[in-house]
């Protein structure tokens, strides 16, 4: 069981310092950690959630993961993404304007890609966040 160094960072996010073993984690908690920095066991983060690490916060001694800020990130990542989606769809639908073809399909896809975001706001799980995809 590994020892670390965790404490809030200026972001407001979770920091993990992981020492070298060059000198004691002691003495780099009283050298080069902020206050408030504590020294925890590697287990109790969680680790399992590293999609969400800018989405953990440390609450006294526990590092928790906002469901608010872990939505925040889903959606960035859904926006990424979807947008060479949206680029496919564009020259699609220039093309079908440029031939007289039908648009409908083109524009309904158009919508689901915009509207996915949306998604991350009924989540109400981590698990739930992971699984949406474009």
């Amino acid at each position: 069981m590994a020892q670390v160094i965790i404490f809030t960072n200026d972001n407001g996010g979770v920091s993990v310092c992981y020492p070298t073993g060059e000198i004691s984690i002691e003495e780099v908690l009283a050298k080069d950690c902020p206050a408030g920095a504590i020294i925890v066991d590697s287990n109790s983060l969680p680790n399992e959630h590293n999609d969400f690490f800018n989405a953990w916060e440390l609450n006294g001694t526990t590092v928790t993961v906002s469901l608010a800020k872990s939505k925040a990130i889903t959606k960035d990542r859904l926006r990424a993404e979807r947008t060479p989606l949206l680029q496919a769809q564009d020259v699609a639908f220039q093309r079908a304007l440029e031939s007289g073809a039908d648009t409908t399909a083109i524009v309904a896809e158009k919508q689901r890609l915009r509207d996915i975001t949306k998604l991350a706001d009924f989540a109400t799980t981590l698990d739930e966040l992971k699984a949406l995809a474009v």
